[in-house]
């Protein structure tokens, strides 16, 4: 596995998080249990915070509120594109950000645009970062694994690279 490190790790990681869109949220409720729902990201900004909208009377807004701690899994499976996020959240009111970050398409959850009540950011800071995705691309991949198949040996180590970002 190739391993890709610093500046290079970070910018595919924006690319993969902003071209996959979605991703599994996962926060801690008042149980401890994990619960995991789906959410759309609106950017990864500069700074490798990653935004989202939502409604601040969500069960998930309470559970950020009391446990910052959240994961994002995003997985395109037909790419083999992978990205794990372990990072802190926070509930954000800022208009501005909102106004940059907001387009029609959120009419759906929110009626009013950006004058819904209740309207808020979720913003989540990474901690620990790392994807997954083929070195050169899902054909060469598929080959090399059906080539391990039938000689019963181990995929070659380049067939993936791998990033890893710590905060």
């Amino acid at each position: 596995m190739t391993e890709i490190t610093g500046p290079e790790a970070l910018a595919r990681v924006t690319e993969l998080v902003e071209d996959i869109d979605f991703t599994m949220l996962t926060t801690i409720d008042d149980d401890g249990n994990l619960v995991s729902r789906p959410m759309s990201t609106r950017q990864m900004d500069e700074a490798g915070d990653i935004w989202f909208f939502t409604a601040e009377d969500t069960e998930k807004v309470d559970e950020v509120k009391e446990h910052r701690q959240v994961g994002l899994s995003y997985c395109d499976a037909g790419g083999m594109r992978y990205v794990s996020v372990a990072g802190n959240a926070s509930v954000v009111r800022d208009r501005a950000k909102m106004e940059e970050l907001y387009s029609p398409s959120l009419d759906i959850w929110f009626e009013e645009g950006l004058d819904t009540p209740g309207i808020a950011l979720l913003k989540v800071t990474p901690t620990v970062t790392e994807f997954w995705e083929p070195s050169k691309g899902k054909i060469a991949l598929a080959a090399g694994m059906l080539k391990a198949l039938v000689t019963r040996d181990t995929p070659d180590d380049d067939t993936m690279n791998h990033g890893r970002i710590v905060c």
